[in-house]
């Protein structure tokens, strides 16, 4: 009877500290969807630096043009 009683408080302490930790949440990192880049992301575009020089170079960005003057 003891160890039944004991093992039933166990189960209650360990839901109680269940309840209490809050859970972890992953943080969403934006990333390059051509080679996965995390770092120098541009949000509107949704490419990195990078992947952006050679798309706008070869033309393949509508309205982004290298800069001349």
């Amino acid at each position: 009877m003891a160890t039944t009683a004991k093992i039933a408080k166990d189960i209650k302490l360990e839901a109680a500290r269940k309840a209490k930790t809050p859970k972890l949440r992953c943080r969403h990192r934006n990333r390059c969807w051509r080679c996965g880049r995390p770092r120098a992301f541009l949000r509107k575009f949704g490419i990195c630096r990078l992947c952006f020089r050679q798309l706008a170079l070869n033309g393949e960005i509508p309205g982004v043009t290298k800069a001349s003057w």
